[in-house]
């Protein structure tokens, strides 16, 4: 059994190991990283999944951007430590996330992965939305409400 908690600034670090666990090197060259440099995440929608023992065994952050002039926000990462892949727990986590951002009235999210897996949650590939080279567009996926929402994808402003 799993609890959802919302990630703190004294967790940051044990979640940045997870992701170099889970994710391959250079992560952060990454396009999607580019709109991250500098901005908060949405610290209410950042969360963690700890086992009975209080383990880190997975983590979901969420970041808020503009698509045009339109408010936005972009899922990831997403990470389930290896140990624990397999048994729901990244679906869970996106869950959860999503139904927080709902909560918080979030109007629209986006991400950029793989239409199979992220299909059983509503995203589907975003028409006319263009994330920062070098990314797929075909990756470019999206959910809520993005009718009349496209433009290029830039970093939060405050």
């Amino acid at each position: 059994m799993y609890e959802f908690l919302r990630e703190e600034p004294q967790d940051r670090w044990e979640v940045e190991a997870l992701f170099d666990l889970c994710f391959a090197p250079g992560r952060e060259a990454l396009s999607s990283y580019r709109l991250r440099d500098g901005v908060p995440p949405v610290r209410d929608l950042c969360l963690l999944a700890r086992d009975d023992l209080g383990i880190l065994a997975g983590a979901i952050r969420f970041w808020p951007v503009r698509v045009g002039r339109h408010e936005a926000l972009l899922l990831g990462p997403v990470a389930v430590h290896p140990t624990r892949q397999g048994e729901g727990l990244g679906a869970a986590l996106v869950r959860e996330g999503m139904r927080r951002a709902e909560a918080a009235r979030w109007p629209r999210t986006m991400l950029v992965g793989d239409a199979p897996y992220y299909g059983r949650f509503g995203f589907r590939k975003l028409e006319g939305v263009e994330m920062p080279p070098p990314t797929n567009p075909e990756r470019v996926l999206g959910t809520g409400k993005w009718d009349g929402v496209e433009g290029r994808v830039t970093p939060w402003a405050h």
